[in-house]
């Protein structure tokens, strides 16, 4: 079969203006790239997993039969806990930095899972179908296997602490050891490992110094009711009220005080008398590290690429462009030191975006813990007879999903806000910076300038409105203000009535612009809702927050602790000296007479249980959710119609009393669970 050779004639490249140098040769020159190979520490991650798995089963066993011990030796007693029962969340005087550490551990290891190869340490090279499956499976694991870090320091007991420390100890040595033998791995970015590791190493050391101090400390008596704090609290809440009625009005602040308000409300100082409910504390940690992970994973997803570009530009970059139609320069080494510093800008404007991101995350979280405390001081002041704060079951639900849902707000939300800003230092620095740094393609001071008349129309007309609106068409009489010259502001509407059509379109614009900068500043706060007041239900987050705050204030009120920790004392105490009396008066009765022994109550005996029961009904007034919690509603049959926890305040006819008659203050039967 012959083949005819077909022969072209060659290209006249002479016909476009064409530089010199495109006719040359110029062979590519592309850097040596490092080639990182997976590392295999010699402490198997497998080996371990299943060894702390094992002894971490032991060991809640071990605490299991210890907590079951004490019960059965203690009796009756306060803050105990059990092994399902790890940290109470609703107590405001435990120490909160043990279990935010164990959170901050959990989040940074499920930081990691996201682009880890091998989700579950106990088998390698999953199947592409099964990675997602096994991920699944990971984020129930991980909480599951630093569960024992938490019940071992919220049990209150030397041998827990003992077996913390020994947890702490071992993860921490085990994670320093693998991260030495292999701080280069080939996932993202060769330290990238190393460096989303350090919150975990951080959580682990402050874990083992933690265990260590508690244990020479000795387990703590004096929290939740037992403290005196929610007493102190009281006595600064009647101070303040009596200090607020015997002071004076205060003066209208100056220009300057206003001013340095604006950044005080920023900085969040710690209250003596006020502490931070342990679901908030917690999200705000959590909320730090969600903006340290996200914002590693932005930089070690484009900065190490955009390195690998600019040392991969050489001379061909010059056809490249010249395909395009754009001829930076004659001189091909030029044209490449042009497009290098134009990457490096890129790679400046992206950190710069990336690190207003982080600060306006950390600036939104310190506002957000001010707001925080403001608002649970204005609901723990609110007047129950005017609104009812009561739990829910939407409520419960939002409380538990707190913190993970501002972890995942915040990421999303630096995510959306490095985009948004990027773009933004991309359009100052091409389009405003470097134009008119070298004085050429200034297209957007072109535009302005061919569009100078009807800018300088709109804002003359702006001005105009304003200072006739102030000279010549309000007047002021006894210190009264009403309108004047009416027919010229008649005909003053109308004649400029096209103009202002111009400037609405410049105000539409600029209220775009500013809703679209508002949300996106405030999109990872969930303590204010992105919508207007009457869409606030439609606003997940928020909904969220409120029904958080719901169940704070009606289980965890500081006043009704202190009353409930005052009322456990006088029980305990109580009830041991009405033991002795009735023992006394059960061996005197022998020689009593029978007119003695059924003589009424002493005169003080008995202002001493009126006074009682009149503090009970006010109890019972302010704070309804107690009422649930009292003896006789254990024993009748109550409608569905009435709402637990709403007493009634109307008698029956012919009734001795009434079903909200106060009892003594003794026959209160509190439940520790619901109120802590």
């Amino acid at each position: 079969m012959n083949h005819s050779k077909v022969e072209f004639e060659p290209f006249d490249y002479s016909y476009y203006d064409y530089p010199d140098w495109y006719s040359s040769n110029a062979e590519p020159t592309t850097p040596p790239k490092e080639v990182i190979l997976p590392c295999y520490p010699t402490a198997d991650d497998k080996l371990f997993h299943i060894c702390m798995l094992s002894i971490s089963i032991v060991i809640m066993l071990i605490l299991a039969a210890l907590t079951r011990k004490n019960k059965f030796c203690q009796g009756f007693t306060r803050g105990s806990s059990s092994i399902f029962s790890p940290a109470n969340f609703l107590d405001q005087t435990q120490d909160k930095g043990l279990v935010m550490a164990v959170f901050g551990l959990v989040f940074s290891k499920l930081a990691m899972l996201v682009i880890a190869p091998n989700p579950l340490p106990f088998s390698k090279d999953h199947p592409a179908e099964m990675k997602e499956y096994m991920k699944i499976i990971a984020i129930f694991y991980y909480p599951l296997l630093y569960y024992p870090l938490l019940v071992c320091g919220t049990l209150q007991h030397r041998t827990g602490y003992v077996f913390g420390a020994i947890l702490s100890f071992s993860y921490s040595g085990i994670l320093v050891w693998q991260k030495f033998d292999c701080p280069k791995t080939p996932e993202i970015y060769k330290y990238y490992a190393l460096l989303a590791s350090l919150p975990q190493l951080a959580c682990l050391a402050y874990l083992c110094v933690q265990f260590l101090l508690l244990f020479v400390k000795g387990p703590k008596t004096d929290e939740d009711l037992d403290s005196s704090y929610y007493v102190d609290y009281v006595k600064l809440l009647l101070k303040k009220k009596s200090s607020a009625v015997s002071s004076s009005t205060t003066e209208k602040p100056s220009l300057a005080e206003r001013i340095l308000e604006v950044p005080k409300s920023y900085i969040y100082i710690p209250e003596k008398f006020f502490r931070f409910p342990l679901k908030l504390a917690v999200s705000a940690f959590i909320a730090f590290l969600a903006i340290y992970h996200t914002a590693l994973l932005l930089v070690v997803l484009v900065v190490p690429t955009l390195h690998i570009v600019r040392a991969g530009i050489d001379e061909n970059i010059a056809f490249l462009l010249l395909g395009f139609g754009i001829v930076l320069s004659d001189d091909r080494m030029e044209v490449v030191k042009i497009v290098t510093f134009y990457t490096w800008l890129l790679e400046v404007c992206y950190l710069c975006a990336m690190t207003l991101s982080c600060l306006v995350g950390l600036t939104m979280l310190m506002r957000s813990m001010v707001l925080h405390r403001s608002n649970l001081k204005g609901l723990y002041n609110i007047d129950n007879s005017q609104k009812t704060i009561c739990p829910s079951k939407p409520a419960v639900v939002c409380w538990m999903g707190l913190t993970g849902y501002q972890a995942a707000i915040i990421c999303l939300g630096m995510a959306v806000q490095t985009v948004v800003f990027f773009i933004c230092f991309l359009f100052l620095v091409f389009l405003i910076i470097i134009p008119v740094f070298y004085g050429h393609n200034i297209v957007i001071f072109e535009i302005a300038g061919k569009a100078w008349p009807a800018w300088v129309t709109l804002l003359l007309v702006t001005a105009l409105q304003h200072v006739t609106a102030k000279f010549a068409f309000i007047k002021k009489e006894a210190g009264t203000r009403d309108l004047k010259n009416r027919d010229s502001l008649f005909l003053l509407t109308y004649l400029l009535f096209l103009i202002n059509i111009g400037v609405g379109l410049v105000v539409a614009i600029w209220r775009m612009v500013i809703t679209a900068l508002y949300n996106i500043l405030h999109l990872g706060r969930i303590d204010i809702s992105l919508l207007h007041r009457t869409a606030e239900s439609y606003d997940p987050a928020y909904r969220y927050y409120t029904q958080f705050l719901r169940v704070e204030v009606s289980q965890s009120h500081p006043v009704m602790k202190a009353f409930c920790g005052l009322l456990l004392d006088m029980m305990v105490e109580g009830g041991r000296a009405g033991q002795k009396i009735q023992d006394a008066e059960g061996a005197c009765s022998s020689f009593m007479p029978s007119g003695i022994q059924e003589s009424r109550p002493s005169k003080a005996t008995s202002s001493r249980r009126i006074r009682s029961r009149w503090q009970l009904l006010y109890t019972l007034v302010n704070n309804p959710s107690l009422l649930g919690s009292r003896k006789h509603f254990h024993t009748q049959q109550i409608s569905e119609s009435v709402r637990n926890g709403t007493p009634k305040h109307s008698f029956k006819k012919g009734s001795k009393k009434s079903a909200a008659e106060p009892e003594p203050a003794t026959e209160i039967l509190t439940n520790q669970e619901t109120t802590e």
